[in-house]
């Protein structure tokens, strides 16, 4: 019997993980995630909506701004379960922006290319 309590409760472990978007594990169970910002947008602000929806206000850079690695982290009363969120910025050239737009794809993949 404690065997099959040990398999059931397993599999709705899997089950609940599978069913959750990485947000909401981020959110919930901790872990990290990383969000890329389009290229020449910089963060303002971060904010959570309920568990699932992570909100996050930007705006154009300027010839001033650089781009940079923010860290949105969570500290919990008991140092567990705690999110941990990576959200980059990137700066283009004129050239380098025309080459991302050919690409196609995410900002993510282009980085990673």
């Amino acid at each position: 019997m404690k065997k099959l309590i040990t398999i059931v409760l397993i599999l709705a472990l899997a089950i609940l993980l599978v069913g959750c978007t990485q947000q909401e594990r981020v959110y919930s169970m901790g872990g990290s995630m990383t969000v890329y910002l389009e290229p020449n947008t910089k963060l303002e602000e971060v904010t959570w909506k309920d568990e699932s929806n992570l909100w996050y206000l930007t705006r154009p850079m300027t010839d001033e701004d650089v781009a940079i690695t923010h860290t949105f982290a969570e500290s919990s009363s008991h140092g567990i379960f705690e999110g941990t969120i990576y959200i980059i910025e990137t700066k283009f050239t004129d050239e380098e922006m025309a080459a991302y737009k050919e690409y196609g794809g995410s900002i993510e993949s282009y980085l990673k290319k």
